[in-house]
């Protein structure tokens, strides 16, 4: 079996359809189809059963994906390592990123590191706190940058920033136009991001901060990106916390209003394994948002 073959096969097995694994390759479908049908020829067993216009994996697909991830995070870590004798002339830059940090936060910091260092490949994957701790635990990710808390003792985890928690009604929401106190918000209906999202972990110990029990919360609905809570709060009927930022837009243009309740501050935050030898490129974006040069 070659990379390549491998490559496909995971691309597939995470988006169980070829065609769509062999955009995010950047390789024509034929490709991809022919390096697959290789692999399972090669070894005289098939890897997916074809279900409608998708594919599943089956108990053979299962019992090499483990594997074949294995293989190209080695192979993925020699080529850094030959690109680092390179100094910082060419490589990848792996970094995994909670959505808020993502979306607001980070985009600009990664055209000044392009722009500083223009043959470093910057590779992002955006995940919820929990998924890009993960990452950086098993080295899928070179580094991570988070808005909620990290509690593993393999990672470092360094505040590089401050941001504030908001929450926010629509303008047409009951409470839009009064002094709101806190018992005004019990028997709300709110909506969240999802468990494992570093905003709904920090929103609920806010809560719990200003006297609310767990459970307390009436939570209507739960919803995988910030995007959608905001969607969910402009029908009228829900409460949310979020962070600033990602309001700021719908708070000017007056579709969300504030309610005047104090939340708390928290940290974006710089992950790292600590026992893993970081690239030269990671540690010139680490010493880069940190403040270094």
């Amino acid at each position: 079996m070659t990379l390549e073959q491998l490559r496909v096969f995971v691309a597939v097995a995470e988006r169980q359809h070829v065609t769509r694994a062999a955009a995010a390759l950047n390789m024509t479908q034929s490709t991809a189809s022919a390096a697959l049908a290789a692999l399972e020829s090669r070894h005289g067993t098939r890897l997916f059963d074809r279900v409608g216009r998708g594919l599943a994996l089956n108990d053979a697909g299962r019992t090499l994906l483990p594997y074949a991830r294995e293989v190209l995070l080695a192979a993925n870590r020699a080529e850094e390592a030959l690109s680092d004798l390179a100094g910082l002339r060419r490589g990848t830059l792996r970094i995994g990123a909670s959505q808020t940090v993502a979306s607001y936060w980070l985009p600009q910091r990664m055209v000044r590191f392009s722009e500083m260092h223009p043959l470093i490949d910057l590779a992002l994957e955006v995940q919820n706190t929990s998924q890009v701790a993960a990452a950086v635990l098993s080295g899928e990710a070179d580094l991570g940058l988070v808005e909620g808390p990290v509690r593993s003792p393999e990672l470092e985890v360094t505040p590089i920033a401050t941001d504030s928690l908001a929450l926010v009604a629509a303008a047409s929401h009951p409470l839009a136009d009064r002094d709101v106190g806190l018992d005004d918000l019990r028997g709300q209906r709110w909506v969240m991001r999802e468990v494992g999202s570093g905003t709904r972990q920090v929103a609920e110990e806010s809560l719990k901060r200003l006297g609310f029990a767990p459970g307390e919360i009436r939570i209507a609905l739960e919803l995988p990106s910030n995007e959608a809570v905001i969607s969910a709060v402009r029908t009228g009927g829900l409460l949310t916390v979020l962070s600033e930022v990602t309001v700021a837009a719908a708070l000017a243009t007056g579709t969300l209003v504030r309610l005047p309740i104090e939340l708390s501050t928290r940290s974006f935050s710089l992950v790292i394994h600590r026992e893993r030898q970081q690239s030269q490129a990671a540690q010139a974006f680490a010493r880069m948002l940190l403040g270094g040069t």
